[in-house]
């Protein structure tokens, strides 16, 4: 039985967006209130019924999120030589948790980031 299994997590960050032309007011340190969804898809096991425990998604995901929760997300890219931290877009930030998470989660679908309520960014591989 196939099933898309999502997770949300909440942190808050500053970046700075040091591509955008002078001037721009994302290229000056800014914060948001930021949500990630994690998304697995996959079958459900025919007995539990469950595709993963929702604890065991947040146990993989929490120390992401404590990396970069009340950080200055370019200084965590420049501390660990992290080209996507770097330059944390929206776009990044999402290949960025879903190529680190994807070890672990070898059923990840998809990772959205919204950084408003109003803006978000969905990364997937293409399948």
């Amino acid at each position: 039985m196939p099933v898309l299994l999502s997770k949300t997590f909440r942190f808050e960050s500053a970046h700075y967006l040091p591509y955008m032309p002078e001037g721009h007011k994302c290229r000056r340190v800014h914060g948001h209130s930021f949500r990630v969804e994690i998304k697995l898809l996959g079958d459900a096991d025919p007995v539990s019924g469950i595709l993963m425990d929702f604890g065991d998604v947040k146990t993989i995901v929490n120390p992401l999120i404590e990396k970069l929760d009340h950080w200055l997300i370019n200084e965590v890219g420049e501390r660990e030589g992290d080209p996507l931290l770097s330059n944390p877009t929206s776009e990044n930030l999402a290949r960025w948790f879903f190529e680190t998470l994807r070890p672990q989660l070898p059923q990840l679908y998809s990772v959205v980031i919204e950084e408003t309520c109003t803006s978000r960014c969905e990364y997937h591989e293409n399948r």
